[in-house]
């Protein structure tokens, strides 16, 4: 047993001897938080991994430890908020003063060039924004207009030059090594297309970066989530969904390998389009991302419950995505015949277009839908132009209360409900909240699966037609 014990704290021993001993002190003159943290970024969330208590209004981390290369945070003792960030890049001693925001014009940095030269290019860049708004102010003025335009192209020329030296691949600093691998791409003046070319090189100067070494750091940077944030859901946010698919596998072809980085993109990216309840197409988009990584085995850090779970989601939403075949519902109307031969089939009508309007009569927003929606279908029966029709699915157990509401309203469209059905509806078109709307087209096939305002139904059918080449006689 002693043999066992001593082995242990051998090894213990050596680990703790190759870490290295580190002093980082922080000195935020007025501050009063009686504690200070160190937090590593990963994606959008910070992990606290140090501790330091206020002692004459400092705040000293020291022990042994292997820091990486990188950027942190030094977060405030409510263990959420970033007071500065600031670089672990070689050394494991170093003194960073000033007010008590450390703010970027205030400090000073002993013994560490690295976030010597981080606060100074910070501090640059601000003063020369503020330059640049004041000439914006005395651009308004004709009398000053010119004067100001002539300032201001110096100060980019100026600001240029300064970025360029200070991020230049011979100035190594984990600071400015993140700053060019996440740099946008500059698109060419000739360029005709300026928004695709844009997007297609987007990731340039990511991969042209010694990624195997720099990887490390851009994962644990604010840096790296913020180029992916706004490339997905700011660039992409109102693309179609075979485009966003497609750029989900450009960029994962361009990992290949490289799983740690491949888990950081696609753990961000796949419950956010799950979870949208609102954006067109972005159930196809998740249909897509659990299909071809996760389902095929492409994603090793995903555990068995995980695949299972996602599995079974993904045979449920695959059918209500936008481009499959809508299932054929048959169902009884108000008389509730228990007779099939007796149901409505939600397929067999003679208009282009089939609206099925899966709504509750309890349901405050369904109720103000419904109306908005009769006032359009009954206009548009009125004129004589009836594009759709409504198959409206009572959403409601008590069939008693919703076939009152339906006659009280006059809701002279297509109505049904109950449980005398041939499928389960809610799985069918993945419905678990009222109200739901889905538009079928004359092949009924899914053409919209999010609830679309009564008064934009036309121009959505319109915009559809235009991009099929449908013809409408008038």
């Amino acid at each position: 047993m002693k043999r066992i014990v001593l082995t242990a704290m051998t090894i213990a021993m050596a680990l703790t001897a190759t870490a290295q001993q580190y002093s980082f002190t922080f000195v935020p003159a007025g501050r009063t938080d009686t504690v200070l943290y160190i937090g590593r970024y990963y994606r959008d969330a910070v992990t606290l991994v140090d501790t330091a208590h206020a002692k004459g209004g400092r705040y000293v981390f020291k022990g042994r430890r292997d820091w990486p290369r990188g950027l942190y945070a030094l977060v405030a003792q409510d263990g959420k908020k970033t007071v500065a960030d600031f670089c672990i890049d070689g050394s494991r001693k170093f003194t960073i003063s000033g007010d008590a925001t450390l703010k970027a014009e205030s400090v000073t940095v002993k013994g560490c060039k690295a976030n010597s030269q981080m606060f100074t290019y910070i501090a640059t860049e601000n003063a020369a924004k503020r330059e640049v708004d004041s000439l914006r102010a005395l651009k308004k003025d004709e009398a000053t207009r010119e004067a100001a335009e002539a300032a201001e192209k110096r100060v980019i020329e100026r600001m240029g030059a300064f970025e360029a030296a200070a991020c230049h691949p011979k100035n190594p600093n984990v600071f400015f090594d993140l700053q060019n691998a996440c740099v946008p791409p500059e698109v060419p003046e000739d360029v005709e297309d300026k928004n695709t070319y844009y997007r297609m090189h987007y990731w340039d100067s990511l991969f042209a970066a010694p990624l195997g070494t720099l990887r490390p750091t851009l994962l644990h940077s604010p840096q790296l989530f913020s180029k992916m944030n706004y490339f997905f859901f700011g660039m992409l946010y109102y693309a179609a969904s075979d485009t966003i698919s497609a750029e989900v596998d450009r960029l994962m072809a361009r990992i290949g390998d490289d799983t740690a980085l491949a888990r950081y993109v696609l753990d961000f990216i796949e419950p956010r389009y799950f979870r949208s309840t609102k954006n067109v197409g972005w159930d196809a988009v998740w249909c897509h991302i659990a299909s071809e990584y996760y389902l095929k085995g492409r994603c090793p850090w995903a555990l068995p419950g995980t695949i299972t779970n996602m599995r079974y989601n993904y045979n449920r939403i695959k059918q209500s995505i936008i481009g499959a075949h809508g299932q054929e519902l048959w169902m009884a109307d108000t008389n509730q015949s228990a007779d099939p031969n007796d149901w409505i089939s939600s397929h067999r009508f003679p208009t282009p277009y089939v609206i099925l309007w899966f709504w509750d009569p309890d349901c405050h927003h369904c109720q103000e839908q419904s109306e908005e929606l009769k006032k359009l279908y009954d206009g548009m029966v009125a004129r004589g132009e009836k594009r759709f029709e409504v198959y409206a699915v009572g959403y409601e157990s008590d069939v008693a209360k919703w076939k009152r509401y339906v006659k009280e309203h006059k809701f002279n469209w297509v109505n049904v409900g109950g449980t005398n059905v041939n499928i389960d509806y809610q799985e069918a078109y993945n419905v678990h909240g009222a109200p739901t709307m889905i538009i079928l087209d004359w092949h009924r096939d899914i053409i919209m699966n999010k609830v679309l305002p009564a008064k934009n139904i036309m121009s959505f059918l319109d915009e559809y037609e235009k991009k099929q080449g449908v013809v409408r006689e008038h």
